[in-house]
């Protein structure tokens, strides 16, 4: 692909599935200015290495890969941002803030964090993102199988936690 052909072809990867990778990164990350700038660096990391994908549905799958491990680097490195941050805004939160944050979605959310890293991404690319376990499986690297078990034991671990509360 030449480069003109590659920028497009990021430019309508972007336009098609940025959001859905801000709200992914948002779940693991706790601002929005952080999500966001995740997403920006997986795009440039998949600018970077283009070359190597043969099959350009695959570079959906790249991406969440990307989005998932800059979240975990981000988490365990206890980073403000990849990027500058903007300082923060004393407005209202926004719309999308308050849908992820609330009540009741706080309680999974917390839970969620208890899991280990396999069942904490099957859970979430299955039931935020609704992909399919081959979806999953490809994103992740994983055996279909190896998904399905994560699932499983994830949510057997999340009714354990919810199911105790009051």
């Amino acid at each position: 692909m030449t480069l003109p052909a590659v920028d497009e072809a990021i430019a309508d990867l972007f336009n098609e599935h940025a959001r859905s990778l801000v709200r992914l990164a948002r779940l693991f990350v706790d601002d929005r200015s952080a999500a966001e700038d995740l997403v920006q660096e997986a795009f440039l990391r998949l600018h970077g290495s283009f070359h190597r994908i043969q099959h350009l549905d695959r570079a959906v799958a790249y991406l969440r890969s990307i989005v998932l491990n800059l979240a975990r680097d981000h988490n365990r490195r206890g980073l403000v941002s990849l990027r500058h941050r903007p300082p923060e805004r004393q407005g209202p939160a926004s719309v999308e803030d308050r849908i992820v944050m609330r009540e009741d979605q706080r309680d999974v959310f917390d839970a969620l964090q208890t899991l280990p890293n396999r069942q904490r991404d099957c859970l979430t690319l299955r039931y935020y993102l609704n992909l399919s376990p081959p979806d999953i499986a490809a994103t992740l690297g994983l055996s279909v199988n190896s998904v399905k078990t994560h699932l499983s034991r994830g949510l057997d671990a999340l009714e354990a936690r919810l199911g105790a509360r009051p």
